[in-house]
């Protein structure tokens, strides 16, 4: 396996942010006088996108409330939880930080909307290492379409085939699938009901270090023991 460059899930495979999502949701249930849900709820429901999670929200709880009406609402909810509680998963900054280190190009492919991932990864001290962003409204597909996987290999400038998807759930699994792109899954995320064991993937991993060896990265094995 060539492996040239990385790309990267956001939500759920680098930050874990499921908190401020689900606080995002329920001030919109505020604002619409529907009852809070519990946040682990709100976790199934992330990773295709806002128009996608609210959708759901909303169906869940039997709204006639339109999308078109409820979007901005939530919006404003979504940036003002950004920067709430995210934390980054153990073990992402020191795999970050050796990737760039031996030279390995990485971006970021999520479904969340690209004007919210630069001041996120700004403020959990990532931003340098993602000269290419692909988010929610970068393109007019999401994943799971293929789409976005390929522009963010062109960004890197890396055959597609030799570009790794890193991620968490179905529909990155599916995108990298489509994208003929291979694809690793951690098992810390929100999998969606994705049997991470079941699908084909070159690694399933508990912690992002653990991909190091597999790229031939000098000292990956003693960063590993020394987790």
């Amino acid at each position: 396996m060539a492996i040239d460059a990385l790309v990267f899930d956001l939500d759920g495979t680098l930050v874990d942010s499921a908190a401020d999502i689900a606080e995002a949701v329920n001030r919109l249930f505020d604002a619409l006088a529907l009852p809070r849900v519990d946040a682990a709820l709100v976790r199934g429901w992330i990773g295709d996108g806002v128009s996608a999670l609210v959708a759901t929200a909303l169906a869940h709880q039997r709204s006639a409330v339109a999308l078109e009406q409820a979007l901005p609402v939530f919006m404003a909810g979504y940036h003002d939880c950004l920067l709430r509680s995210p934390q980054l998963y153990p073990g992402v900054a020191p795999a970050l930080a050796s990737l760039q280190q031996a030279g390995v190009p990485m971006a970021i492919c999520t479904n969340k909307p690209v004007e919210l991932v630069p001041p996120l990864l700004a403020h959990l001290g990532i931003a340098q290492y993602f000269p290419v962003i692909i988010g929610g409204g970068s393109l007019p597909q999401r994943k799971p379409d293929p789409a976005p996987l390929l522009a963010a290999a062109q960004g890197l400038g890396v055959a597609v085939q030799n570009c790794l998807m890193v991620g968490d759930s179905a529909t990155d699994h599916a995108a990298a699938i489509a994208a003929q792109m291979p694809v690793a899954l951690v098992r810390y995320g929100y999998p969606r009901g994705l049997d991470l064991e079941a699908v084909p993937s070159v690694a399933v991993v508990d912690d992002l270090r653990a991909l190091l060896p597999l790229l031939g990265i000098a000292g990956a094995d003693e960063l590993l023991a020394g987790r």
